[in-house]
């Protein structure tokens, strides 16, 4: 249990100043959009990818190794990664109905919290 939670805790920090680095390359914020945040989703999600498939392949996957990515730094880096990972699984399992809902849910919930957290915040 420590050891994942120091493969947790160091992946996460990791995770975080990726994500702050990434977020200070001047080039990503001339445009209008977040672009750099947009970089940073697709890269977490291609990550998490990757991570899933490693231990879905792997009988002897080191549960520590699989969190220090999965939860650590995907965790860190974005939680897009995992809301795109858990979405995909809800599609290739054939609950569509349960896909839309959770994305619904996900977006509508997040943009209100940001917004609430705002006004709260005043």
């Amino acid at each position: 249990m420590l050891i994942n939670c120091l493969a947790v805790g160091a992946g996460g920090f990791i995770g975080s100043v990726f994500r702050y680095l990434i977020g200070l390359i001047p080039f990503l914020n001339k445009w209008e959009i977040p672009f750099h945040t947009l970089i940073i989703n697709a890269i977490g999600a291609i990550v998490i990818g990757m991570a899933v498939r490693y231990a879905d392949s792997c009988d002897t996957a080191n549960t520590a190794a699989v969190l220090f990515l999965k939860v650590g730094l995907c965790g860190g880096f974005t939680t897009f990664s995992t809301f795109s990972l858990e979405s995909l699984e809800l599609l290739q399992n054939g609950k569509w109905l349960l896909f839309g809902l959770y994305a619904a849910l996900s977006l509508t919930l997040c943009i209100a919290g940001v917004w609430a957290g705002k006004s709260l915040a005043s």
